[in-house]
């Protein structure tokens, strides 16, 4: 098993991953909330957590992964008042509530299958678990750590806090400074603090969406959805959550605040938060517009883009950058990307069509033999130092140099020893399309069809009909193909 080191928000600190009942690992991802098309930050937080899954996978581990979708409780401004998202977003499209679920669902799940993300393992929704929450705000109000006010239940932080909590921890916020800075909002009178937030809402008389509790009709609680959620799947304590950095506070600091207060333990062992994207330099936001949609990536419709961008190359392109630092989305960095995408696609289509040539006359490299361990071990040290996935990157280009030698004829598959050779191959293989989730996006019979165009470029060419060879490397260029003319053979290659 590999030494998987993982940066925990909640200490600060890089820890050795040891899950708590190996070789089984929980993991829990917020989802998405499901009132609009999805937008390309919360495809990096899911790309980054589908790498994990697809690493944790790789070396071993048997991988419990729960991603929920939010359908209900999400309101407006991210706070306890103001209208649900799914609600509001209803009426503008006067739709039921469920019709919008159910279409930005969709979306959600199409857009992640074109980045190649795998599905998760259980995917509830919020509306299934209302019984779930129910109970544990009945749990909260017996231990004294919430109180009912006019039909809403608020979570005590300050009892919370006596009792041996502390709240604020993850985020680092200091409970004094979080006071000041709050400012008068409606509803706050019915708060004992006015940092206390919401179990269970009080369903207005024009919320759509609304079920029968103990303290009246109302709604779930955004925060507590995920705690009902990740604890039934995965239990009281689970190994990693994940979420994009704008959710450490408020939403998994109440997460933490009402999983502890209702069991008495802290719910997650490694807290996992990736960072944000910029466009040239900016914050993303609709505001300012600099957001595009996946959709208008993949069709280059977007104003602020040069040219359309493949959904593997916008994945390779996340995949270059540590999940935890910003990534700065640009027209350059991103025609960077398909060049870099396009270059390992043709290491891999050649490490699929090489295979070791037994040759007792050629005596075993071993300056070979430790270039090609190094640059598989280099991939695995990235990978385990906090999912680096830029260092993995790089490993595998340097393993990309062997491959090309390899396929030049510079190195033979017998300086390697059939075992280091079959190693390369598999490694190289497993590490580009199992646990980075990147694949070749080209028609599937490209290869026979190519071939079939080298043997007429061939032919041509021996019988010096140049006219031909060069309309046949014109068709090549303008599908995205180039000609590989070499001393021994006759090969085609993706257009870096």
């Amino acid at each position: 098993m590999q030494s998987l080191k993982i940066y925990n928000t909640l200490t600060r600190e890089k820890e050795l991953f040891q899950p708590i009942n190996a070789p089984h690992v929980g993991m829990y991802v917020c989802g998405p909330t499901v009132y609009n098309y999805v937008h390309l930050g919360n495809v990096r937080t899911f790309a980054t957590f589908d790498t994990l899954y697809r690493y944790l996978t790789h070396i071993g581990y048997k991988v419990r992964y729960v991603r929920n979708i939010t359908d209900v409780g999400h309101l407006v401004g991210d706070g306890d008042e103001g209208e649900d998202k799914i609600g509001k977003m209803a009426k503008l499209e006067k739709l039921e509530p469920m019709e919008i679920v159910q279409r930005y669902t969709n979306d959600f799940h199409n857009v992640l299958t074109q980045f190649n993300l795998l599905p998760p393992s259980i995917e509830p929704s919020a509306t299934g678990h209302i019984v779930e929450q129910i109970e544990t705000t009945k749990t909260l109000i017996e231990k004294g750590l919430a109180y009912e006010s006019n039909g809403s239940v608020y979570f005590d932080i300050a009892k919370y806090n006596q009792q041996g909590g502390e709240y604020g921890k993850l985020s680092g916020r200091v409970i004094e400074d979080l006071l000041v800075e709050t400012r008068d909002l409606d509803g706050v009178g019915e708060k004992r603090n006015p940092l206390d937030f919401a179990l269970w809402k009080k369903a207005a008389p024009e919320h759509i969406m609304r079920w029968p509790s103990p303290w009246g009709d109302g709604f779930p609680g955004w925060h507590l959805e995920c705690t009902c959620m990740s604890t039934k799947y995965l239990g009281d304590t689970f190994d990693i959550h994940g979420g994009g950095m704008d959710l450490k506070f408020p939403h998994h600091e109440c997460e933490i605040a009402q999983a502890k207060g209702s069991t008495g333990v802290d719910p997650v062992r490694y807290w996992m938060h990736s960072n944000m994207l910029t466009v040239n330099g900016q914050k993303m936001s609709k505001s300012l517009g600099n957001s595009f949609l996946p959709a208008e990536l993949f069709a280059g419709s977007h104003p602020l883009l040069d040219q359309a961008y493949s959904p593997m190359t916008v994945r390779f392109f996340m995949l270059q950058s540590q999940y935890r630092s910003t990534l700065d989305f640009s027209n350059d960095a991103l025609k960077a990307a398909q060049k870099g995408y396009k270059r390992l696609m043709n290491g891999l289509r050649i490490i699929k069509t090489l295979s070791y040539q037994a040759d007792e006359s050629i005596a075993l490299d071993e300056k070979q033999i430790t270039e090609v361990k190094k640059g598989i071990q280099g991939c695995y040290d990235g990978l385990n130092d906090d999912l680096n996935t830029a260092v993995a990157i790089a490993g595998l280009f340097n393993l990309l140099k062997k491959i090309n030698q390899l396929y030049m004829g510079q190195v033979l598959p017998a300086q390697l020893g059939e075992d280091v050779f079959n190693e390369l191959k598999e490694k190289f293989v497993a590490l580009t399309e199992d646990v980075l989730g990147l694949k070749e996006e080209s028609n599937a019979n490209i290869d026979a069809f190519a071939k079939g165009m080298l043997a007429l470029y061939a032919e041509y060419k021996e019988a010096k009909q140049y006219d031909k060879v060069d309309q046949i490397r014109t068709y090549f260029k303008a599908n995205g193909l180039v000609i590989k003319d070499m001393k021994t053979k006759i090969d085609w290659a993706y257009e870096e």
